[in-house]
Order: structure tokens, then C-alpha cells, then sequence
């Protein structure tokens, strides 16, 4: 994994110049340090495994017995194992759901791992997930609902200061964290020990957001915070695991008619799906689907589990969107993840490798409209040298661009791959892709956002020449250019 770090932004020497070419001034707002190495992860993915796996329940209501809590061959390390076979480069699991059952030892509360028949009560999944991640190279995350349909105390002051405690245990025990989830799902119908009744909160100034993520940046500097209002990823709107063909990474949250503060569960979330050209702030998305129809293990799904080949279209229209692609994992009755999914999680990992072995553009000529100062630290090399921290650049007055790759002969290819380079902001307006047949150019896509990541999929072209025509707001920096082949 090569590291985004704005390593270029120094002066660059030019070869053939005594004269320091420097790179071009950052456009808009850019990453966080933070936000650059979740950029680079793409694929993780999510572990929902609580008491609603036992009860065959999506949302649990807080009253559950703690002795159905009874998984007869829990393994975290298959189902890191698997995750890891998929491609995924991390975990996130939901440490506490709706309905305010722990999978660790909470020194706050007796709705926990430690009063179930689990290993008699001296388990700790959470530690269990933490240590096979770390043992097999995945980053680990936690979900920690704001909602608790338990808690007796919920919708009043002595709740937060309850669930700030649950989260510094999380974040100061298990090492470190790569991700922390918030989701909008904040208030309703609950148990809230025995009272049995509805309680709503507001939703912008309860939790003191601002507060809560303090802590979250006290003890874990590094981990971003996901929600529909960010403050480092925001939700793409849906849970389809589908971005919108314009995903830009900057954003502006924008609150829902009565809500007073931007915050998680108060924003149009729907925006999220496209994000913002020249948002405020660099707020990327993230889009999470189950592989199954629902977020917990049902036996009844285990012929529904999503085909390797729905996972490939989702793996397009998320990543290859410039988001990133959150799957849903959840381990069965067993504690460990179902055969069927297994299966469909290999294949579609072996597609996508046997697609991004071989870059076909590796080995062609490539030409540019214009080099910035004919240096070669910004030249066209620097696309296929498979280093995100390099890239091509133009003068700062030329923000119509383009790029010839001249292949040895004609080849086939029905994938093509590349990015901006982030730190310095989304510069790229629109773009364009042309094959050469017959001797004339001819468009065969086009589109508008590139950030992180853009990855143009459809039937196989053969071609001597492929353009890529750019527009932009400021002279482009693009990091990385492909051209692949998916298996036939």
C-alpha cells in the first residue's frame, strides 16, 4: 500500500531545467491525514452479530433473555478469515446494537457478554474481533449504537455521560481503531428496563456530538467517524451499497425540515449520495449493504445470499465511484460465517483479483496534451508507476487536459482505472474516455466526478489507442491510469 501523503508538494527539480517546477496549489478543500489512509482501504467490511441473531430479530427491543445468547462454535478468527480472503482490509463490528446488548464486559452495565452462558460469562468477543484482526493484518472498528432500548435512562443526561463511558471503553482497550460508526437510528419504542414506552430525543443537541467526537479524537487521533453527517465519512444515502454516479468527496450536510444542528440522524442523507461539487468540507462516502437481505443472520436467507457477480456490479458502483464499499457480514447461530456466503465471497474475490493483475497500459506510450514544466516528476510515467503519491500534471492555466495511451498492438480490455491525487483536492470536472477505431476517435464513456477512485466497466473494446479527456477547475493531478481485462 503506498502512502497519499502529499510527499510531491515540495519543490520538484526538473531533469531538464535548472528552474524548480513546483507543484500546483491544492483546489478547494482536501483530506485530512486521517481521511487519506481510509481512502486507501476501499473494501471493508461490517460484522452484525448480537442477541437479534439468536431471536431472528433485525431490531431487538432491549428485554431479551440473556441465555439465548449461546453461539456453539464461535470463531472470530474464520470470520476474519474470511473477510481476509475476500479482499476486505478491515473489520467493523457492531459492539452494541439497538437494543443495548454488549459483546464485551461492560463495567456499565449487567446487559452484557458477562451474564450469558458464553463462556460462562468470562468472554470477550470484542477482544476476540480486535486480536484476529490484528493477527491476520485488518484494522478493527467499532459500531456502538447512540440508541439503547435498554437502558433505563435513555432520552435523559445520565444516558450520554453512560454511553461516553461504553465508548471510551472501546476505544482504550482493544487497540487501535480504524473506524467509528454512528448511525441515525436515535430514539422510539424500547423496553428502557421495564418501562416499556416511546421516547424520542433531539436528535441535533442530546448526544452534544461535539463533545462525543472529542473523545473519539482523544483516544483514537487516527480513526475516522463515519455518519450521515460525517464529521470524516458520510453515508451515500441508501444501504444498497450503490454511490451515486457523481460521488463527489467534498459535501455540505444539510439538516431535515425541524431538526435544529447538523449531526447523525438529522441530515437530508439522500444528498449524500452525490455529494457536493465544491462542498465545504471533504466528507467522502461510504456505501454499506449486507450480503444477505438482512443486516443479522436468518437461516431462511441462505439461499438469498448476494451471487458473486451482484457483488462485482456493487464493487463498481461503490468504489468505482470514488467511495469506499462496506459488506455486511453476519456470522450464523454458530459464530462463524455461512458456507453460501463463503462461496460467493471467493469467487467474486478471484474475479476481481484475476481483473487487476496485469495493467495493459504498463508497456504503451503514453502522451499528454502538456507536462507541467516538462519535468519529470509530473510526467506521464508517473501513471503506471503504481505509486498513488505520484502523478501527472499540467501548467496551472491549462485545466482542459488530455491523455493518449498507444498500445504495442491492439488489445482487449473492458476495464479502465484511474484517480486523482487527493491532497490535492477534486479538480476534475468532467471526463471522457475514446477508443481509436477506423481511424477516427470515438467516445465510449464519459462522466463527471473522479476523486479516490474511477473505474469505467462494460463490454470488451479492442483498440490500438485509448484517450482520456479531461476538464477541470484547476490543471489536473492524476495518480494512476489502467486498463484491465476482466476473466472471460
Amino acid at each position: 500500500m503506498h502512502c497519499l501523503a502529499p510527499c510531491l508538494l515540495a519543490v520538484a527539480l526538473s531533469c531538464s531545467q535548472a528552474v524548480p517546477v513546483v507543484a500546483p496549489a491544492p483546489y478547494g478543500v482536501v483530506p485530512s491525514a486521517r481521511q487519506l489512509r481510509w481512502h486507501e482501504l476501499e473494501f471493508y467490511g461490517f460484522v452484525h452479530f448480537t442477541m437479534n441473531t439468536f431471536t431472528d430479530l433485525e431490531w431487538g427491543y432491549g428485554d431479551e433473555d440473556l441465555g439465548l445468547f449461546q453461539p456453539t462454535d464461535f470463531s472470530a478468527e474464520q470470520i476474519v478469515s474470511v473477510a481476509k480472503m475476500a479482499g476486505m482490509k478491515g473489520l467493523i463490528l457492531t459492539c452494541k446494537h439497538h437494543d443495548g446488548f454488549c459483546l464485551w464486559p461492560s463495567a456499565f452495565t449487567q446487559h452484557s457478554v458477562k451474564n450469558t452462558p458464553w463462556k460462562a460469562g468470562q468472554g470477550d468477543m470484542v477482544r476476540e474481533f480486535a486480536d484476529a484482526c490484528k493477527a491476520q493484518g485488518l484494522l478493527f472498528g467499532v459500531y456502538l449504537s447512540p440508541w439503547d432500548r435498554n437502558h433505563a435512562d435513555y432520552g435523559k443526561p445520565a444516558y450520554v455521560a453512560y454511553y461516553r463511558q461504553q465508548l471510551r471503553e472501546l476505544l482504550s482497550n482493544y487497540g487501535p481503531i480504524f473506524e467509528v460508526w454512528w448511525d441515525g437510528a436515535n430514539g422510539g419504542d424500547g423496553y428502557y428496563a421495564g418501562a416499556r414506552e416511546s421516547r424520542t430525543i433531539e436528535r441535533g443537541t442530546y448526544y452534544d456530538w461535539d463533545r462525543t467526537a472529542a473523545l473519539v479524537r482523544e483516544l483514537q487521533p487516527d480513526a475516522v467517524i463515519f455518519s450521515d453527517a460525517g464529521p470524516d465519512v458520510r453515508w451515500i444515502g441508501n444501504e444498497h451499497g450503490v454511490a451515486g454516479d457523481s460521488c463527489w468527496a467534498t459535501y455540505t450536510p444539510v439538516v431535515r425540515e425541524g431538526e435544529t444542528k447538523v449531526g447523525p440522524g438529522t441530515t437530508q442523507s439522500e444528498l449524500g449520495n452525490e455529494g457536493h461539487r465544491n462542498g465545504a468540507f471533504w466528507l467522502p462516502g461510504e456505501a454499506d449493504v449486507s450480503i444477505r437481505p438482512g443486516w443479522f443472520y436468518h437461516a431462511t436467507q441462505d439461499d438469498q445470499v448476494r451471487s458473486a457477480a451482484n457483488l462485482l456490479d456493487l464493487y463498481y458502483q461503490s468504489v468505482g465511484r470514488g467511495s469506499s464499499f462496506l459488506l455486511n457480514l453476519p456470522p450464523d447461530r454458530r459464530g462463524r460465517i455461512h458456507e453460501n456466503d463463503i462461496a460467493s465471497l471467493s469467487e467474486f474475490q478471484r474475479v476481481l483479483k484475476e481483473t487487476f493483475a496485469t495493467n495493459l497500459a504498463v508497456g504503451a506510450q503514453l502522451t499528454a496534451s502538456n507536462v507541467r514544466g516538462n519535468s519529470e516528476n509530473f510526467a506521464t510515467a508517473q501513471l503506471i508507476d503504481g505509486n498513488r503519491s505520484t502523478f501527472w500534471c499540467t501548467e496551472d492555466d491549462l485545466t482542459t487536459a488530455e491523455l493518449i495511451v498507444s498500445l504495442p498492438q491492439v488489445t482487449a480490455f473492458n476495464v479502465v482505472d484511474f484517480r486523482e491525487y487527493l491532497p490535492l483536492g477534486q479538480r476534475v470536472t468532467t471526463w471522457a474516455l475514446d477508443s481509436w477505431q477506423s481511424g477516427v476517435w470515438v467516445e465510449f464513456a464519459a462522466g463527471t466526478s473522479i476523486g479516490n477512485r474511477r473505474l469505467w466497466r462494460g463490454e470488451e473494446l479492442q483498440t490500438s489507442k485509448v484517450r482520456l479527456r479531461l476538464n477541470g477547475a484547476a490543471c489536473p493531478a492524476i495518480s494512476e491510469f489502467g486498463l484491465y481485462a476482466e476473466p472471460r
